[in-house]
């Protein structure tokens, strides 16, 4: 209900309610960001994964450094909002940052986090995820507070027993700007774009996702 009334429609703007709309919210952003936390904790736990003790590695994969270069890019916009007093605009870049973190990031990673060997590859896909992960919960933090605690206690405190007590008395997250990666960005949302056009064209055509085709064309700019 927090999360509908902030990111509906701006502040002061006058609201229609919906209860349908609500558990739209539910069932979309909210359970998508707990379904990508759930599927690190499953993961993390079966190979015993503890960010404590294993070493940050260097982030060479691609798609590690566009969703940490993404994540720079969020801390920054929702900075800007808040300090805007603009919650819905934070809220919506949050949800868009969520989707990409769970609909691209982990369903392109999957096998890294499903081979039986722990190498340096499956070692950077964790700590990309949990990295990703903890800081939602401190941008998440003035929005869905209760969300954000659970995430926070769970993720950080129950390794880092040291840590702040609450994510409600952490530092928020300052963007490493020099992470950010804008040819990566655009690279990488033009292929989610072809990939979201060619499901659309195979439901079009009725072409099972799985099915070969023998060619695609594609035109870009």
């Amino acid at each position: 209900l927090r999360w509908y009334m902030l990111t509906s429609t701006p502040p002061g703007n006058v609201k229609r309610f919906s209860a349908d709309q609500v558990t739209e919210i539910r069932r979309g952003f909210l359970s998508t960001l707990w379904n990508t936390y759930s599927f690190f904790v499953i993961y993390a736990n079966i190979d015993r994964f503890d960010p404590t003790k294993a070493e940050v590695p260097q982030y060479s994969s691609e798609i590690d450094r566009w969703i940490i270069s993404e994540l720079n890019q969020l801390i920054l916009q929702v900075s800007e909002a808040l300090d805007n007093y603009d919650p819905t605009e934070a809220g919506r870049r949050i949800e868009e940052f969520v989707d990409h973190l769970s609909n691209w990031y982990v369903r392109r990673s999957r096998r890294r986090f499903w081979k039986s060997e722990s190498d340096a590859d499956k070692l950077a896909a964790y700590f990309t995820l949990y990295h990703c992960l903890v800081t939602l919960s401190k941008l998440l933090a003035p929005l869905t507070p209760f969300t954000a605690e659970e995430l926070y206690q769970n993720l950080v405190r129950s390794v880092y027993p040291e840590a702040e007590e609450s994510v409600h008395l952490c530092d928020f997250p300052v963007a490493d700007l020099s992470k950010v990666n804008n040819l990566l960005a655009t690279d990488t949302q033009l292929a989610i774009k072809v990939s979201s056009l060619g499901r659309a064209a195979r439901s079009k055509a009725g072409i099972k996702v799985r099915q070969p085709l023998a060619r695609v064309v594609i035109k870009i700019r």
